[in-house]
């Protein structure tokens, strides 16, 4: 199994409380972005003190209290599915502050950290503050949820957006990456993606790869996997039948998005 592809590890951490994935330093490739997923059950707790990182909390299904102990944001959490295919309620809990989630019914949560000094505002990110963007063209067609873009100050590193990719669609396509510090061409930003598919028992297909091929993963991407990006080309592939969902997080040392494409296959753009 490729080394950027994680599957489902399930831990309990409490009574109630399951660790999915943990993607830290420690145990990938990556410096800038860490990356959790836990499952609560109806009424189970979980606590966190954060040191130097930030966190953006997304309840990805079901519904949630979070509070830091200054701010509490009660029964957040829109649906029971990513593939209702509506937004969802995120908080935002800068550096060096704590916090804990209750869950109000079953939920899965995903946790989004990046390196962080400067201590900024807890923020409810509303699900209708998400904006939602169509992307591409022909068979290059999806649907994004934009938690933090870098046009929201509301972060100082982290990145997150949630994607939808139809049926026979592909998405990051044409291929592109962003693992240059030279902006205004292009930024370095590492990146997770935590994918689900609509059935289960499908899959999609993810390539990672650099100029060099330095990296060159095919990998086959199953409901709960997460890929690692720690640079290079990432596009993913969606079989007919099947549509694909990933929560992306990106974090580097500039907080902006400039991407550069594939040259090779950067042609499809000009149809």
């Amino acid at each position: 199994m490729s080394h950027l592809l994680r599957k489902p590890q399930v831990n309990e951490l409490s009574q109630g409380v399951k660790l999915v994935h943990e993607v830290k330093k420690s145990n990938s490739e990556l410096n800038y972005v860490e990356f959790k997923v836990i499952d609560l059950a109806p009424g189970s707790r979980y606590e966190e003190a954060l040191n130097k990182q930030e966190c953006c909390i997304v309840a990805v299904t079901g519904k949630i209290t979070v509070s830091d102990h200054e701010q509490t944001f009660e029964n957040i959490g829109t649906r029971e599915s990513v593939f209702e295919k509506k937004p969802t309620d995120s908080v935002y809990v800068s550096n060096d502050r704590a916090f804990d989630i209750i869950a109000v019914t079953q939920a899965r949560v995903a946790l989004c950290y990046s390196p962080s000094e400067k201590q900024l505002p807890t923020k409810l990110i509303k699900a209708e503050d998400n904006g939602i963007e169509n992307r591409g063209q022909f068979s290059n067609k999806r649907t994004v949820h934009n938690i933090l873009p870098d046009s929201d100050s509301s972060a100082n590193s982290l990145l997150v957006v949630e994607v939808y990719t139809e049926s026979g669609n592909w998405s990051s396509y044409p291929p592109h990456k962003h693992d240059q510090d030279n902006l205004p061409e292009e930024s370095f930003l590492e990146e997770t993606y935590y994918h689900e598919l609509n059935p289960v028992q499908g899959f999609v297909f993810q390539r990672v790869y650099t100029d060099d091929r330095s990296i060159d993963e095919t990998m086959t991407v199953e409901n709960g996997n997460v890929v690692i990006v720690p640079a290079g080309y990432h596009p993913v592939g969606v079989p007919d039948g099947y549509t694909s969902y990933y929560l992306n997080v990106m974090a580097g040392p500039t907080r902006k998005w400039k991407f550069h494409n594939d040259p090779d296959h950067e042609w499809i753009l000009e149809r």
